[in-house]
C-alpha cells in the first residue's frame, strides 16, 4: 500500500445518527399504528441479524452475492483504471460496508498494485463494523482505514463538511454495494443520489450494484431459501423488539412470507400473523391487536432495467460511465460521474 494508516483512524467512529433504541423505539410506536402495519428493515441489523445476513448471503438461491462478487473479481483492474486516473490518490468510502466480502477483492488487488487511497467503511451495525475493521486490520496493517458507525447520508454529510474544511483534491469514489439502493422507493432513490451528488465534486465517483430484473422464480426462490435463513432474519426483528423494547411478540405465532411482482419490479417481504392476538410493548406503553393473517410490513426489494438506471443517474446529476454485469447478466455495477 502506498498509504500509512493513521492510528487514530483505526477507532470506530460512532454518530447519534445510527439507529438505537430510541430510532426502534420511535420506529414500533408509529409503524405498528399504520395500516398495514409496518417496520424499517434498517432494523434488521442487531448482532443476530447481521449474523443471519452473512449467513443469507451463502445461501444456494440467493444469488446476488456470488453475482457481484463475480464482477469485482473480474473488473478489479479495471475498476482500479476508473477510480485512479493517472495514478492519483482516491478516497474509498463504503455506504452498508457489512462484513466486506465483495470488497477485500478490491482491497486485496489495489494493494497489490500499490494503490495510493484510503478507505471508510460505513454501517449502521456496530458489530458488523468492528469486526470488519479489525479483519481489514489484520490482513492490510497499511491502510489507512476511518469506520464510520453512521447512517449513509449522515456520512455523506460529514465527509463533505470535512472536505470542505481541508480543501481535499484526492477523487472520492463511493461504493453502494449489493442492491441496497433496490431497498428506496424510486422518488426516495433520486433524492438519495441527488444528495450524494450535491456532496461530490464533478469528476468524483459512485460505483453501485442493482439487482437486475429476471426470471420471477429466481427472484422469488432467493428471498425464500430452503434452509429458512431469510424467514429467521425476518422474524429476528421481532425478538429484537422483545428483547429491547420490553414486548411479548411470540415469534411462533408469526411466518414469513415474501412476495415479488415482475410488472413493478418490486420484492416485498413480510411478516404475517397466524392468528388473532395481541402483543404487549411494555416500554412504549402499547397494546397492538394482530388479526390473523395481518402483516407488518418490513423490507422492499425493487429490480431494475438498464432504463430504470439510466434515468436513475440522469435525474440525480450523474452520468453512466461504465457498466458491469455477471455472466448471467443478473446483477450490474453501475459506475455514475459527478456532473
Amino acid at each position: 500500500m502506498a498509504v500509512h494508516r493513521h492510528p487514530a483512524h483505526s477507532e470506530l467512529t460512532a454518530t447519534p445518527d445510527a439507529p438505537n433504541r430510541l430510532d426502534l423505539a420511535r420506529e414500533v410506536r408509529e409503524g405498528l399504528n399504520k395500516t398495514p402495519k409496518r417496520i424499517s428493515s434498517r432494523f434488521f441489523y442487531d448482532a443476530e441479524g447481521s449474523r443471519l445476513f452473512a449467513e443469507i448471503m451463502h445461501a444456494p438461491e440467493y444469488y446476488l452475492t456470488r453475482s457481484e462478487y463475480e464482477i469485482l473479481d473480474t473488473h478489479k483492474a479495471d475498476l482500479l483504471h476508473c477510480f485512479s486516473h493517472d495514478g492519483k490518490p482516491f478516497e474509498l468510502i463504503e455506504l452498508g460496508a457489512g462484513d466486506g466480502l465483495k470488497t477485500k477483492v478490491l482491497l486485496a488487488h489495489f494493494g497489490a498494485q500499490n494503490a495510493s487511497f484510503t478507505y471508510a467503511p460505513v454501517d449502521i451495525s456496530a458489530d458488523a463494523l468492528r469486526d470488519l475493521t479489525t479483519d481489514i486490520q489484520s490482513q492490510w496493517p497499511l491502510l489507512a482505514i476511518a469506520p464510520q458507525h453512521a447512517e449513509y447520508l449522515t456520512a455523506i454529510a460529514q465527509l463533505s463538511r470535512r472536505r470542505a474544511n481541508e480543501g481535499t483534491r484526492s477523487r472520492l469514489v463511493v461504493l453502494f454495494l449489493g442492491s441496497n439502493i433496490g431497498n428506496f422507493a424510486p422518488a426516495d432513490a433520486i433524492d438519495f443520489f441527488r444528495t450524494i451528488s450535491e456532496a461530490l465534486h464533478p469528476g468524483d465517483l459512485i460505483l453501485t450494484g442493482f439487482d437486475l430484473q429476471k426470471h420471477p422464480a429466481v427472484i422469488h426462490a432467493a428471498y425464500n431459501d430452503r434452509q429458512g435463513l431469510t424467514r429467521a432474519f425476518n422474524l429476528n426483528l421481532l425478538r429484537r423488539i422483545n428483547r429491547e423494547l420490553g414486548a411479548n411478540f411470540d415469534l411462533s405465532a408469526f411466518d414469513h412470507y415474501e412476495t415479488y411482482s415482475p410488472e413493478t419490479g418490486e420484492a416485498r417481504s413480510y411478516l404475517v400473523s397466524q392468528k388473532k392476538q395481541t402483543v404487549t410493548i411494555d416500554d412504549l406503553r402499547q397494546t397492538v391487536v394482530f388479526e390473523p393473517g395481518e402483516v407488518i410490513h418490513t423490507e422492499i426489494s425493487r429490480k431494475f432495467t438498464r432504463p430504470d438506471i439510466e434515468h436513475l443517474a440522469r435525474q440525480s446529476g450523474f452520468a453512466v460511465t461504465e457498466w458491469f454485469t455477471d455472466c448471467k447478466h443478473y446483477f450490474a455495477d453501475v459506475l455514475f460521474r459527478k456532473q
